[in-house]
């Protein structure tokens, strides 16, 4: 462990109009100062900064954070088996009121702040529950659930229902009672849970597995029915994230995309976003702004406007020639042979969905109303009929300057918490940008 004459520095700035709070490097041992007071102020890159000194560093990853509503705190809970509740202090110093050591690492937690429960996801499959006291400096255990064979991948208490939703690595999605400890029901997924939502009003649980897909379940209190099954992915759902007042469900997936379900409206309709270069991590909706916040591995932060009406993105169509200039693709020998020329390689225009050669869609541009918000291939009379107003963007772009593992959005005080595999917790003031 460090000595705590040694210190560790780290640069907090404004990052494209989103103010670092604080970095909070998560330490092992209660009794150590998290940050110290000290820093220096400086003008960089003509943005304010602030240059915080930390004592001590991280072993392991943060699984899981949230900010506790209407306190300036935070809890965590980490791969090296602790269970931390940090507290801001008079001198603006966050320090750990609780530290409490588990069997195993710690996956994933829930807390619901109305009761101060705190449901934490074993390694081992089983889910720890505590109760926290009304000033944070106490944790006690209530019970353990036997929920899973293998690794818990997300839990999530639904306090209306008093119900205890959890998946594993096990395949299986199950749900329990929170006031008896009784298993209720389970599930058996086609492949592992990533993500995992639930809607009171109609009992639906909305489950993102790594095939891709994600399958919409009705609950009831020992049974549950299949809905329906959305596949829009290339990739594993990383992320899931429920609006109960629009009845939209996003999802985001390590193909970099995020998908917007609209399931309020009953008409199938589903809208790409593609604002990421790497594996979406984290979304949370900001229902009073109506905007989405997502970040990425690569410490991507976007945040999408979606009070503006987008379009979906069409389908590609198929085709054995270009349906421009119908010159052949290069598995069309009939017509290679009768037209003496080569096949060409098939290509498709992002805007119009037709099968088109490189020739004819040697442009690139932004449609920010179909969710590209990064130039994508279209064909050269889409080009022409894309305008600048069109290519207004609808999202704002931030570097979390740390590769984001997880993400939590306080809605009550605008802030957002990020954790990374650089074993920091980051908290960010999001009034700025999210309003």
């Amino acid at each position: 462990m460090i000595a705590p004459n040694r210190s560790v520095s780290l640069m907090m700035a404004f990052r494209n109009g989103i103010r670092v709070m604080s970095s909070l490097l998560v330490i092992l041992s209660p009794g150590q100062a998290l940050i110290t007071s000290w820093y220096n102020r400086s003008w960089i890159s003509g943005s304010f900064a602030k240059w915080y000194r930390a004592q001590e560093m991280v072993l392991e990853v943060v699984s899981s954070a949230v900010i506790i509503p209407r306190e300036d705190g935070v809890i965590s809970v980490s791969e090296d088996r602790a269970i931390r509740v940090w507290l801001k202090r008079d001198s603006g110093q966050y320090w750990p009121s609780v530290y409490h050591t588990l069997s195993s690492s710690c996956s994933c937690m829930s807390f619901n702040p109305e009761t101060r429960r705190l449901s934490v996801g074993m390694d081992t499959g089983s889910i720890c529950e505590f109760i926290l006291s009304e000033d944070y400096n106490k944790i006690t255990p209530a019970r353990t659930y036997q929920a899973h064979q293998g690794r818990v991948t997300v839990v999530l208490f639904v306090l209306e229902m008093e119900w205890l939703l959890s998946t594993g690595q096990d395949k299986n999605f199950t749900w329990h009672c929170s006031e008896s400890g009784q298993q209720l029901g389970t599930y058996r997924t086609a492949a592992w849970v990533s993500g995992l939502q639930f809607d009171v009003e109609t009992r639906h649980a909305f489950v993102g597995d790594q095939s891709g897909q994600v399958t919409i379940l009705k609950l009831e209190q020992d049974s549950c029915s299949l809905v329906t099954t959305f596949k829009g992915h290339t990739g594993n759902v990383t992320a899931l994230c429920w609006d109960p007042a629009q009845r939209v469900l996003f999802s985001g997936s390590s193909d970099h995309s995020i998908i917007m379900w609209d399931i309020g409206g009953r008409k199938g309709t589903a809208i790409e976003l593609q604002g990421h270069n790497d594996k979406v991590q984290g979304l949370c909706y900001a229902s009073h702004t109506r905007q989405l916040i997502s970040c990425s591995s690569d410490g991507g932060i976007v945040i999408w406007n979606m009070d503006v009406t987008r379009q979906e993105t069409p389908e590609w169509l198929d085709s054995d020639s270009c349906q421009k200039c119908e010159q052949p693709f290069f598995w069309n020998f009939k017509q290679m042979w009768d037209s003496k020329k080569i096949g060409l390689r098939q290509h498709h225009c992002r805007k119009c969905g037709q099968a088109v050669c490189g020739k004819c869609s040697s442009k690139r541009s932004t449609i920010p109303l179909m969710g590209f918000e990064f130039e994508v291939r279209v064909c050269d009379s889409c080009h022409e009929s894309i305008t600048d107003e069109d290519r207004a963007p609808t999202a704002t772009f931030h570097d979390s300057k740390h590769s984001i593992v997880y993400m939590h959005y306080e809605p009550t005080t605008g802030n957002l918490l990020t954790s990374g595999s650089d074993k920091v917790i980051k908290l960010w003031d999001m009034n700025p940008v999210v309003s």
